[in-house]
C-alpha cells in the first residue's frame, strides 16, 4: 500500500533593511519557518554566511530532522517490540563540506544516541535496533549522504 503525505511551510524572509538585496553585505539572512497551529521559528543563515547565530539555520534543520527522525522510528520499534526506553539524547554532528566550483554539500551526518533502557535483559536488542531505525527513517532515506549512527546503551538503575 502506497501513501502519499504533504507537508505545508512558509517561510518568509524578515531581513530587508530598506534596499532589498541591492548589496550582499547589506541585507539580513532572517526570516520566520511557520506551518499552520506551530510555534514560528526563528532563522537566519549561517553565522559562516552573514547570518545571526542565535537563530536557526538549514543546516542545523537539516541535522535535527535526521536526529529527530531517527529518534522517532527508534522509540517506535522499541514499543512495537517491548524494549522500554525510559530516556534517549542525541548529541548529532554533521559536517557540510564548501568547494569553489560545487557550492557546498554535507558530507555526512553523525547520530550519538544514549539511550536508556529498563532492563539489562533488554539492552542487546535495543542497541541492534538502531539499525532498523536508520532504515525506517524518512529523512534519511532521502538524502545521498552518509548517516551514521554511534549509539550507546545505558541500563536504568533504580538506588
Amino acid at each position: 500500500m502506497e501513501r502519499e503525505h504533504d507537508y505545508r511551510i512558509t517561510v518568509e524572509w524578515t531581513g530587508n533593511t530598506g534596499e532589498g538585496t541591492a548589496s550582499y553585505r547589506g541585507y539580513g539572512r532572517d526570516h520566520e519557518v511557520r506551518a499552520a497551529g506551530k510555534p514560528t521559528l526563528q532563522g537566519s543563515a549561517d553565522p559562516t554566511f552573514r547570518g545571526e547565530a542565535e537563530r536557526w539555520n538549514p543546516e542545523d534543520f537539516l541535522v535535527a530532522a535526521l536526529s529527530e527522525c531517527h529518534m522517532l522510528s527508534y522509540l517506535a520499534l522499541c514499543a512495537l517490540e517491548g524494549i522500554v526506553v525510559t530516556a534517549y539524547t542525541d548529541q548529532a554532528q554533521g559536517t557540510m563540506r564548501e568547494s569553489a566550483r560545487a557550492g557546498g554539500a554535507f558530507a555526512e551526518v553523525v547520530l550519538n544516541p544514549v539511550v536508556t533502557v529498563a532492563s539489562e535483559e533488554m539492552r542487546e536488542r535495543a542497541e541492534a535496533l538502531h539499525e532498523d531505525a536508520h532504515h525506517r527513517c524518512f529523512i534519511a532515506n532521502s538524502v545521498n549522504f552518509p548517516v551514521k549512527t554511534q549509539s550507546s546503551c545505558l541500563v536504568h538503575s533504580v538506588a
